[in-house]
């Protein structure tokens, strides 16, 4: 596990996003992260978790009788 703090321009790297939008994700309170002065940061594993969290699994479809089922 690492103890790595990222920069909000690091985070959006990584998500493929905006700043912006991980700015949102901030104030919301919709991701872990730490408030040093006026630096905010997040943690690695933080990111890790809020991957985790919005990852969505696919429904795996199958035939059943006349048509298909999840």
């Amino acid at each position: 596990m690492s103890d790595r703090l990222l920069k909000v321009a690091e985070v959006a790297e990584r998500l493929g996003v905006t700043e912006r939008f991980v700015r949102r994700l901030i104030a919301e309170r919709r991701i872990e992260y730490v408030k040093a002065g006026t630096h905010v940061r997040i943690k690695e594993e933080a990111l890790t978790a809020y991957i985790d969290e919005s990852t969505v699994v696919p429904i795996r479809m199958g035939l059943h009788g006349n048509g298909l089922v999840a």
